[in-house]
């Protein structure tokens, strides 16, 4: 005992942040012994479940980096680089969290017996389920990016903690399901506005179709995201631009999420100022990408190469209007400022001011402007510009429900008229209409599973662009990470060449129109062959591994039972 715990010393003092994961016991509350009485206490302890770093990874700042959605000038991350490895931050604090949460879960489900002369059942049951449901969203996200992994469901002393072992995921999965299951049957369907944070049933029911979606189980992802559907609880938020904002708080699509409050001190864990316009006193260096930009649909429901609407010159008109709803356009007001990264645009309009000032969006005024021209507009406004956000992090949405049940439905092969509503709903919303208003957006009629496997995969992108995991869980379950993550990362020329080679040329923005191959993806091949464009880096995933997280390196060393995964 006494050697495990001089390991375990040694281990923390040279990784600075290593330690026994699996066996944290909340040292901020009391002792086991005598906490957990109390309603009070339960309610102390399950509002615990929900802290913002427990669910960090859901948040867009962790993950929508390692997608090929996003640019960062011309860094890569461990993902996006292919140097991920067991001591990547991504990686230790996905399992750190995870395990923590779930630690403090099995704690609260340990002790609960000890209310039980002083909370009524009712209470007990719904502590329990909210107990359950965090258990089982964490376990979900650990087999989804580690495989296998340790399980347990009880508290854990130092030996027990270092003779785990590896459990099948398909083993945990079925807990996960269980453990859903209890909470789905004991949480209430809505709280008072002041309890939102907590889970209710319908987000019991949408986290395990969601679960179920991803480990290929689609008839239980089907099942269990038309049971929530069927609640009437949700529906889609009137309008998308809108709905991502620090002003709308716990919409009516909102299924779950985790506020936040810059009254309680409490906000996002990201720098604001990466995605604010240099013209707005920002960095200007954290944005979307030329594929995500050339993924969005024209208005005639067909790719940017297919459809006679796209005009690369004017690159966001036409367009589904999710698309400048998610990036800024060229000239529109942005944060105070007319929006414009031309290189002969020296100088934007002020509209707090009435003043002509620099245009630091333009390489030609300010040489960290963003590298490829194009600026995030989702989840910002103005009350960004006090460099606190707390928009609520919305874990899943109902749109995220809709489009699990259909993609369900089509994998299992029963396309009918309700796979068709269920995705023709969420489209339509982007255009702010009813889905029967079918001449006012591009109706999705075809029953074809291969054509609709391929638009549904391109409207979850549209549809949830740089929110949370998404991006990310999906070319990983859909394996398209080697395709889309092994390809290059462009942007704008530097400005010299930019301007002989393409603005002199009348060229500008896209010296020409990409393809859109299979998958919804750009190739920008030909542009940059001809010199049209820089290469800012060039991404790269090893489809040997990277499928799967490594198991951080802090477990492998002090725990002989945990092996790595393979490539690692």
């Amino acid at each position: 005992m006494r050697n495990k715990i001089l390991l375990l010393f040694l281990v923390c003092i040279f990784s600075l942040y290593a330690c026994v994961k699996l066996d944290l016991n909340p040292l901020s509350e009391g002792s086991s012994a005598n906490w957990y009485s109390t309603t009070d206490e339960l309610e102390m302890s399950v509002a615990d479940l929900y802290s913002t770093s427990f669910w960090a990874a859901y948040s867009p700042v962790d993950f929508f980096w390692n997608t090929d959605d996003f640019s960062y000038r011309q860094v890569l991350t461990d993902i996006t680089n292919g140097t991920v490895n067991g001591q990547s931050s991504v990686v230790t604090s996905a399992w750190d969290n995870a395990y923590k949460c779930i630690a403090r879960a099995n704690q609260i489900l340990s002790s609960i017996g000890n209310a039980k002369n002083n909370v009524t059942q009712e209470k007990l049951n719904k502590f329990a389920a909210n107990a359950k449901f965090a258990r089982a969203a964490q376990y979900s996200k650990l087999i989804f990016l580690f495989g296998d992994v340790p399980y347990y469901t009880k508290v854990l002393n130092i030996d027990e903690a270092f003779s785990l072992s590896r459990t099948d995921k398909k083993a945990i999965l079925d807990s996960i399901y269980a453990d859903y299951d209890y909470a789905a049957q004991y949480l209430p369907e809505s709280y008072g506005t002041k309890e939102y944070k907590f889970a209710t049933k319908g987000a019991a029911l949408a986290m395990k179709a969601r679960i179920a979606l991803y480990m290929g189980d689609y008839l239980i992802a089907k099942n269990t995201a038309k049971e929530c559907i069927d609640l009437g609880v949700y529906e889609l938020f009137p309008n998308y631009s809108t709905l991502f904002l620090n002003k709308t708080k716990n919409s009516v699509e909102t299924i779950f999420c985790v506020p936040y409050s810059v009254s309680l001190n409490i906000y996002f864990p990201l720098s604001p100022k990466s995605y604010i316009v240099r013209t707005a006193s920002g960095f200007g260096s954290a944005t979307p990408s030329w594929d995500l930009l050339c993924s969005y649909l024209c208005a005639d429901g067909l790719t940017i190469d297919k459809s006679p609407l796209f005009n690369p010159r004017e690159p966001f008109k036409n367009r589904d209007p999710r698309c400048t709803a998610t990036i800024v356009e060229f000239g529109a007001r942005w944060l105070g400022y007319i929006y414009s990264c031309h290189p002969d645009t020296l100088k934007v309009l002020n509209y707090t001011t009435g003043a002509m000032v620099p245009n630091k969006q333009s390489r030609a005024v300010d040489t960290y402007a963003t590298y490829n021209g194009i600026m995030l507009r989702k989840f910002i406004d103005e009350d960004w510009l006090d460099l606190k956000a707390d928009n609520d992090n919305i874990i899943i949405r109902y749109a995220d429900v809709l489009l699990i049940y259909a993609e369900a439905k089509i994998e299992l092969g029963e396309i009918d008229q309700t796979v068709l509503d269920a995705i023709n709903q969420v489209r339509a919303r982007a255009y702010g209409v009813n889905s029967t208003a079918t001449s006012s957006y591009p109706v999705i009629t075809t029953t074809s599973q291969s054509e609709l496997r391929k638009l549904l995969r391109i409207e979850r992108r549209m549809e949830f662009a740089m929110e949370n995991t998404l991006r990310y869980n999906d070319i990983i379950r859909w394996k398209l990470a080697e395709k889309v993550l092994n390809v290059p990362d462009y942007g704008i020329l530097d400005v010299a060449d930019l301007r002989e080679k393409v603005v002199n040329a009348g060229l500008w923005f896209f010296p020409q129109t990409p393809s859109i191959d299979e998958n919804g993806s750009p190739d920008f091949t030909s542009m940059y062959n001809a010199g049209l464009i820089k290469l800012l880096s060039q991404r790269k995933f090893d489809v040997t591994k990277q499928y799967l997280f490594p198991i951080p390196t802090s477990e492998i060393v002090i725990n002989s039972n945990i092996t790595q995964n393979p490539g690692y």
